[in-house]
């Protein structure tokens, strides 16, 4: 951190049990000091006002004003660092959650068993980092992306080609503040891209199912979460499930596939960027193109090396729009890029770099 001042903290629940478990939690750590707590919506936004915290932790689900709605009068009246807790149990949980990080949340911390359950001090170091990332969070970034845009796909004027193997391969790596960025590159992107579009989302199980359903609804290429054996097609996105590595394999017969794994994480994830950008590298050279996008970490930065070294190109994101410049700025460092750009000029850049790929790999 920048200073030795513990950062501030407001923990919102409607849980007197969980409040007091997280608070014992955040002041266990000297990093951190809990300034006040509030068990509802309403009363979150009064104790900001009042006592100014740097971050606030904000369940998701709570009566009379969610954690959804008060999110959105935090960053639209007094914009911070916000951390969600959920216990998305069920697929509209999950997706309640990543509505809250496409409104500008910074991360989330998943509860274990529902919203009053012991587990969650099994997940306090999660919590911790969560808390850790929010100190380094770009505000400005954020504000940014008030909004992410959702493309509306056009309606075809023909019957879409039947797929094909994908002979050229997009692979992309985001972290922190990755839903809300993904949410504008992956829309953005022609349905008629001819390359297949590989993601990797740090992100627990549970949730990358629904995030593959809503990158789908808003976008042109099909977007879904990957299964292991499944051919690499031309024109799709595969998001690597949740709590798995996901790599390119060749079967023998000619066919790329994906290939899932419970290997140990790698920079403390699973699924991580790297051997994902590692077997692209390996199974598709030339005819690649690697992205970083915002998150803390270094994951991607080596595997982008590699896909480079291999012939392939690198797309960074800028350090004005990441909400997280950590992972960029070591993509950057260890690897170099071909283009550094800014969050709305990514799948542009995807696009042309895959119009003057330099052959098959």
């Amino acid at each position: 951190m920048s200073s030795s001042a513990p950062a501030t903290v407001l923990v919102v629940d409607d849980s007197a049990f969980m409040r007091r478990l997280i608070t014992q939690i955040i002041d266990g750590s000297p990093e951190f000091r809990v300034v006040g707590t509030a068990r509802n919506g309403h009363d979150a936004l009064r104790q900001i006002h009042a006592l100014d915290p740097r971050i606030v932790t904000l369940d998701v689900e709570m009566p009379e004003l969610d954690g959804m709605q008060t999110l959105g009068y935090i960053m639209s009246e007094t914009p911070r660092a916000v951390v969600m807790l959920s216990a998305a149990t069920t697929e509209g949980g999950a997706d309640l959650t990543l509505r809250c990080l496409e409104l500008g949340a910074v991360d989330f911390v998943r509860k274990s068993s529902g919203p009053i359950s012991l587990d969650l001090a099994t997940v306090s170091e999660t919590l911790l980092d969560a808390l850790r990332a929010a100190t380094q969070v770009n505000l400005g970034g954020v504000q940014l992306l008030a909004r992410p845009r959702f493309i509306v796909p056009e309606l075809p004027t023909a019957p879409p080609a039947l797929p094909t193997g994908a002979t050229a391969v997009v692979g992309i790596a985001s972290s922190t503040g990755g839903p809300r960025a993904l949410a504008e590159v992956i829309p953005n992107l022609p349905g008629d891209l001819q390359a297949a579009v590989l993601v990797v989302q740090h992100m627990p199980a549970g949730f990358t199912k629904s995030l593959a359903a809503r990158l789908d609804l808003m976008s042109k290429l099909k977007v879904a979460e990957a299964i292991h054996g499944e051919p690499i097609q031309t024109n799709r996105v595969y998001l690597a499930p949740g709590g798995l590595h996901m790599s390119v394999v060749d079967d023998g017969r000619g066919a790329r596939r994906i290939a899932l794994d419970g290997a140990p994480p790698v920079w403390g994830v699973r699924p991580a960027a790297d051997p994902l950008f590692n077997s692209i590298a390996r199974h598709f050279g030339r005819s690649a193109v690697g992205v970083v996008l915002t998150g803390m970490g270094r994951d991607g930065a080596e595997g982008l090396r590699h896909m480079r070294e291999a012939g392939g190109q690198g797309v960074v994101q800028d350090r004005a729009t990441s909400t997280i410049y950590g992972m960029p700025q070591a993509a950057l460092q260890r690897a170099g890029a071909d283009r550094v750009a800014p969050l709305g000029e990514i799948a542009p850049a995807i696009v042309s770099l895959l119009g003057v790929r330099r052959g098959p790999g």
